[in-house]
């Protein structure tokens, strides 16, 4: 059997899953995961590898109509990724149904020279005979692609979707070491671990103001320690007294799960010390953006 290998995007409306799938897809956990949509800022690559494939995911910001220069460069990134990739993981929410903005994508997909594989995601909220219209509505938008009913949250599926990923890439050797399950920096997992917590812990659109910048990252082996310091950047003197909350509570809470999430993916104890500075229009920059790999 000949080795395949190549580049798989993941891409869809904002809060279909696509993080959720990715994760689900690698094995394990590489893209941060949050009910709030357009959580993804960046194109994550997280990495498979079979006995008889390699397959490189890349999850994408959600597609949707950008005003803000922060979204626009978001929705460049994932328009980007779709010329590049061999395999297309189109995915829908099988509760919100095939939108006109879902049907819209579907036109633009099917000039691709990549193949198109449809995910129906979130499949365990739906009754089954419910996702019949859904899936029927997909196959129209793209008519002799496969189409998968899946869960990312529960797995139901998702191997289904896996084999037909592997079925469709070329045949190619490995470009990536067996071990390795994501091309992202030991840095950009650290900003992310923060920022996901910043999302969980803050409530209205306090996280689409925020970004989070690590500005040291020491090991000390002999100690088994990670030394961190990060600062939470916000866009208005309100978001900063919400993010740290009634005597510095909500920072505290933000600084200890993001530990705890951050010693699982690394193994080894981390001393992380947060800060919150306010930097007044920095989305709209495109000098801070880039500082901020954005």
């Amino acid at each position: 059997m000949p080795h395949r290998a190549g580049l798989a995007a993941i891409v869809g409306r904002p809060n279909v899953g696509k993080s959720t799938l990715l994760n689900a897809l690698v094995g394990t956990k590489v893209a941060i995961v949050t009910p709030k949509p357009q959580t993804t800022r960046n194109r994550i690559v997280g990495i498979r590898t079979l006995p008889e494939a390699q397959i490189a995911f890349l999850d994408t910001p959600g597609l949707h109509e950008a005003r803000s220069l922060l979204n626009r460069r978001m929705v460049d990134v994932a328009q980007q990724t779709l010329g590049e990739a061999d395999v297309v993981l189109f995915v829908v929410d099988a509760v919100a149904g095939v939108s006109p903005a879902d049907r819209e994508l579907a036109t633009r997909l099917a000039g691709l020279r990549a193949t198109t594989i449809a995910v129906l995601n979130k499949r365990d909220r739906v009754r089954p005979p419910a996702l019949l219209p859904t899936m029927a509505a997909l196959g129209e938008c793209l008519p002799g692609r496969d189409v998968f009913p899946a869960s990312a949250r529960t797995g139901e599926q998702v191997d289904t979707v896996l084999a037909a990923v592997v079925a469709a890439l070329p045949v190619g050797p490995r470009r990536y070491p067996e071990d390795e399950y994501t091309t992202e920096t030991e840095r950009f997992l650290v900003q992310e671990t923060i920022r996901e917590q910043l999302f969980l812990q803050t409530e209205e659109e306090v996280p689409y103001g925020t970004a989070v910048e690590v500005e040291e990252f020491v090991e000390q082996p002999e100690r088994n320690l990670l030394v961190l310091r990060a600062t939470i950047v916000v866009d208005r003197p309100s978001h900063k007294g919400i993010v740290i909350g009634t005597e510095g509570r909500r920072l505290r809470e933000i600084g200890r799960r993001a530990r705890l999430e951050i010693e699982r993916l690394f193994g080894e104890r981390v001393f992380l010390e947060l800060f919150v500075r306010v930097e007044a229009g920095w989305a709209r920059n495109p000098r801070r953006l880039r500082e901020l790999g954005l």
